[in-house]
């Protein structure tokens, strides 16, 4: 299913998308990722919306691809004996260990690993940041605190803890049980919570053992520190916007998102901007001005994908969200300052054959009549490259490997179409030229550029460009063997 823009649209599926009909419209309306948050519903529930999601994805001939997202360790305090309390500002507030209900003076956080990573004068976020704690002292299972920040704390309130690296894995019992369970179901792109360091990735990837790309969630100021070593280990990466304006100040926020935009395009990594976009949308058919603002900025800044969290799964305007989503792509890259704004950001780790050869294809497609670029690939590698040079033209990425199609619906650009392997160049033109014509992306009158690696079927061989027309009579009479 062609889409008439680049950038692509992550619809999380919940109690308000979960039929057959509604999947399909959300799919038909834009969106090219489905997310499965695994913080919600059973194993029952995820099985039967990755087979709904497959069937769409069967009956329009359309390859979808499934993001199963992680729920990670979740740090909460415990219950109150009146199950909330008001916490004064400048008052005292003691998190311990014991089990017993907690009062307006103490209150249960069962997580030991916390108290062993903190030390005097630490910050404790509870409620999403609403109360802000400082440490005055602390021990093997407590933490006395000044409040400075009050406000009603009540049962099983989340807490972030911005300034340490927690001694925490990334995955808990839960998500290793989640994780086997979703790649053995078959879904495409596994997200990370909670990722602090390189490791935490490398752990993940070792448990899935090839059968899910791994999308690293950058939701925590220790992430930030270590990104590079984090992207190198991914295949991919969410700007996880709502916790890192939690742990952070927010206004640190729009130029880390823009830095780590950059960085991700720069290795030819695929990059979600998360997060509230259009969060009125919840309850609003129609988006605010400063929304669409928000999320026209992260198309501009070069993103791959934008996400609808709340907004798809529990809202009372799913389509709708995802309709709005598409206009606005496709106003924002119809914009000629869009296209400068790409063209200046060009640049990535350029070091091989591959890359010189995408990079051609680009230049050439840009400055002469050329309608599309077509890559053949077969793990990927040179759609993702391909993708980030942000051609002028849509990208074709042709492929034998039904979960590469799956995968790079989340790359920008690329539009993917499943074909045969093959033995001969001749042959992957035709094809290619096939898959122009009917994808409405050229007329037989039309040039492309046909990217490919001989000999066939060989991970990383891209080596070979050819300007090529989409007249087949032109191509058995023109093309060598």
């Amino acid at each position: 299913m062609r889409r008439l823009r680049n950038v692509k649209i992550v619809a999380t599926l919940g109690p308000a998308s979960e039929s057959y009909e509604t999947i399909r419209a959300l799919h038909e309306a834009g969106a090219d990722v489905f997310r499965l948050n695994m913080s919600h519903g059973s194993h029952a529930d995820i099985r039967k919306k990755h087979e709904i999601i497959r069937k769409v994805e069967a009956d329009l001939d359309s390859p979808i691809a499934i993001l199963a997202d992680l729920q990670g360790p979740k740090l909460r305090v415990g219950t109150f004996v009146n199950e909330a309390e008001n916490l004064e500002q400048g008052a005292r507030f003691r998190l311990d260990l014991d089990p017993e209900d907690g009062t307006a003076e103490r209150v249960c956080l069962p997580h030991k690993e916390i108290f062993a990573a903190l030390e005097p004068g630490a910050s404790l976020l509870v409620n999403d940041g609403k109360i802000r704690l400082r440490v005055i002292e602390c021990g093997a299972d407590f933490a006395e605190c000044e409040v400075l920040a009050g406000g009603t704390i009540s049962n099983r309130k989340g807490v972030n803890v911005p300034d340490v690296i927690l001694p925490l894995a990334a995955l808990s019992e839960k998500d290793r049980a989640d994780l086997e369970f979703v790649c053995d179901l078959g879904v495409d792109w596994l997200a990370l919570s909670f990722v602090q360091r390189p490791e935490d990735v490398n752990e993940a990837r070792a448990l899935a053992r090839g059968r899910a790309a791994i999308l690293s969630k950058i939701e925590k100021p220790a992430a930030i520190e270590r990104f590079e070593d984090i992207l190198d280990a991914s295949d991919g990466i969410m700007v996880a916007r709502g916790d890192l304006g939690v742990e952070l100040p927010v206004h640190a926020v729009p130029p880390i998102q823009k830095r780590l935009v950059r960085k991700c395009r720069a290795a030819a990594k695929p990059v979600i901007v998360a997060t509230q976009m259009l969060e009125s949308m919840i309850e609003s058919p129609m988006p605010t001005r400063a929304e669409v603002s928000d999320v026209a900025t992260a198309i501009y800044e070069g993103t791959d994908a934008i996400m609808l969290s709340a907004e798809s799964a529990a809202g009372d305007y799913p389509v709708e969200a995802v309709s709005t989503m598409d206009h606005v792509a496709t106003e924002v890259e119809a914009d000629p300052t869009y296209v400068q704004i790409i063209a200046s950001s060009r640049g990535g780790r350029q070091s091989g054959v591959a890359d010189g050869i995408v990079a051609a294809a680009r230049e050439i497609a840009e400055t002469t009549d050329i309608k599309a670029i077509c890559c053949f690939t077969k793990s990927g590698t040179t759609a993702l490259l391909t993708a980030r040079e942000r051609p002028g033209v849509p990208i074709i990425a042709m492929t034998s490997q039904r979960d590469t199609a799956r995968r790079l619906c989340l790359s920008w650009g690329c539009n993917c179409v499943m074909t045969d392997e093959l033995g001969r160049f001749k042959e992957a033109v035709v094809r290619a030229a096939r898959a122009a014509r009917t994808g409405g992306f050229a007329d037989v009158s039309d040039q492309i550029v046909v990217t490919a690696g001989v000999p066939f079927n060989v991970t990383g061989t891209t080596n070979i460009l050819r300007v090529a027309p989409c007249d087949e009579r032109l191509i058995f009479n023109s093309e060598p063997g």
